[in-house]
Parts: structure tokens; sequence; C-alpha cells
């Protein structure tokens, strides 16, 4: 008997006691699963997650944000930044002697890549799997601008951003809006487990809470 016999005789196994004229909404199909594992502190998960994934965890007030972000693109020598539309202008303040860069449509790939860093917000982050989202909505941008820079600054208002679970945050979220999830610096392994960074995205990703 062939593995495909087997799976089938299975699956015929299964459905022999299901009427022939049966549809598959006729019978209703119990989802009651959790929605979430109710972490005791999301944003605390959130923090040691984005960590376990090697993303850079930094925590300030709205106050401190501006300093905050000067001192990161300082201390990563970056010469210039991607500035998406609608990112708050207070954010930058303190970001001297960086030129920015605007978020245009035109961009070809090879000129976003030649810009050392990008800082934008997100839709919303979730605790248990360490994620952040970015939907493109106004401080986000284009998708393409936090995978071609080396570096990602990305804001999160803490608690307000946070979810528990993916079940949670799939309702904040609009499913037509190009949505990127992002789980800690881009990274993959070749056969040997060898770990290598920055293939698919940013080299180092770095995550500012900022309590509301």
């Amino acid at each position: 008997m062939s593995s495909r016999d087997a799976i089938l005789g299975r699956v015929r196994r299964a459905l022999a006691d299901v009427p022939r004229d049966e549809a598959p909404d006729d019978v209703p199909v119990v989802r009651d699963y959790l929605r979430t594992h109710s972490p005791a502190d999301a944003v605390e998960t959130l923090a040691e997650n984005l960590a376990d994934y090697r993303a850079v965890v930094h925590r300030t007030d709205a106050a401190g944000l501006p300093e905050l972000i000067g001192r990161l693109l300082a201390a990563r020598g970056s010469r210039s930044v991607v500035v998406p539309e609608g990112l708050p202008e207070e954010w930058l303040r303190a970001v001297e002697g960086v030129r920015r860069v605007p978020d245009a449509p035109d961009a070809t790939p090879g000129e976003l890549d030649a810009v050392d860093s990008v800082v934008t917000g997100c839709a919303v982050a979730v605790a248990e799997t360490g994620t952040l989202v970015l939907d493109g909505s106004p401080g986000q941008g284009r998708r393409r601008i936090s995978l071609m820079p080396d570096h990602h600054v990305c804001v999160v208002r803490v608690p307000g951003q946070v979810v528990d679970s993916v079940p949670q945050a799939l309702p904040r979220l609009v499913p037509t809006r190009p949505l990127t999830w992002i789980s800690g610096p881009s990274a993959t392994s070749d056969i040997e487990l060898d770990r290598v960074e920055g293939v698919h995205g940013p080299r180092t990703l770095e995550v500012v809470l900022v309590t509301d």
C-alpha cells in the first residue's frame, strides 16, 4: 500500500458516518479555543520576546522620545534616515546632521539600500509572538522602507498599541492594507544552521516602547 492509499483510506474511514447529502455548513463547528494565554504583563512579555529575537529594546516616555531617537541614530553613525509621510516631526527634533530622505514612490531599491536608517511607528504589537505589524498608515510608510535600510527604529506606544495575541491583533488590522509582520531583525539559516542576518531586511531592529 502506498502512502497515498493509506492517507485516502484514513479520510474515507473518518467520513464513513457522514451522510452523502450533508453540506459543510449543515453542522456548526465549535470554535471555543483560547484567543490569548493572558500574559501577566503584555508589555513585559513583548519586550522579552523582542529581545529573544535579538531586537534591541528601549523604553522612554513621550518627552524623552526625540532625544532617544537622536542618540540611537548618532550611535549608529547614520548620515541619512528615511522619514515616512505622517511621522510626527517632534520625534526627529533632536536629530542633527542627518539627511532626511522622504518615502518617495519613485525611490529605487538601490537608493533606499544606500540609506543608513529608517524610523517608523507601527499599527499594533503582539506580545506573545514579539511581533510588530506595520500597515502603511501615516508614520509607517511603504513596506519597502522597512526592508531596505540596514537599521530600523520602530516606535511602539505602550500599552495602547500592545495586544496579547495574534487573534486580538487581527480585528485591529484592515486585511486589504499592505501588512508587514516583523519579529526581530531579518535572519535566516543555511543547512548547517549558521545564522545570517540582514538577508531579507534590516540587520538591526531597535524598538522604542513609549509610555502613553
